[in-house]
């Protein structure tokens, strides 16, 4: 199971990764691309910050923030009980996203993001595919913890 939540992490990096370099190409040259008129536009930009671009201008620290938040989820990935498939998948998708935006960050210096929403009018921060696998990961496992904590899960 874990092998291949391991591979499946790899494929959503190399998604991620795929995504990015598309849309930074093909973006560059063309602005901001229509897909559904006020709202959903395929959208380049270069984020140097984290989410809703908080701390913009500091890629070395969430750099390292990403190091380690991939260490300890690689860790909890490990030594989880086989039994906690859906911790494993969890895990899984934030080692993913962490990696897939480090790896953005070492090597280019800011995050690419391409996904652009407006949402009842707000202009939801542009994301990429590794964003949504933390959001994924980190939303399901705080139900997990919360539904385990108020014993949800028991009849």
């Amino acid at each position: 199971m874990k092998l291949k939540l391991g591979i499946f992490s790899l494929i959503i990096i190399l998604i991620d990764q795929l995504t990015k370099y598309y849309f930074q190409v093909t973006l560059s040259a063309h602005g901001s691309i229509k897909v559904i008129e006020d709202f959903f536009y395929l959208t380049y930009a270069k984020n140097t910050g984290a989410g809703w671009s908080l701390f913009s201008g500091h890629t070395e620290i969430l750099a390292i923030i990403s190091i380690l938040m991939t260490a300890i989820f690689l860790w909890l990935f490990i030594k989880e009980n086989k039994e906690h498939k859906l911790h494993l998948w969890c895990y899984s998708l934030l080692i993913a996203g962490a990696l897939g935006n480090c790896i953005d960050r070492i090597w280019l210096g800011y995050v690419r993001d391409f996904l652009d929403f407006y949402i009842f009018g707000y202009d939801f921060p542009i994301f990429n595919v590794a964003d949504i696998a933390v959001t994924f990961g980190a939303i399901i496992l705080i139900y997990i913890f919360i539904s385990e904590e108020f014993n949800l899960w028991k009849k």
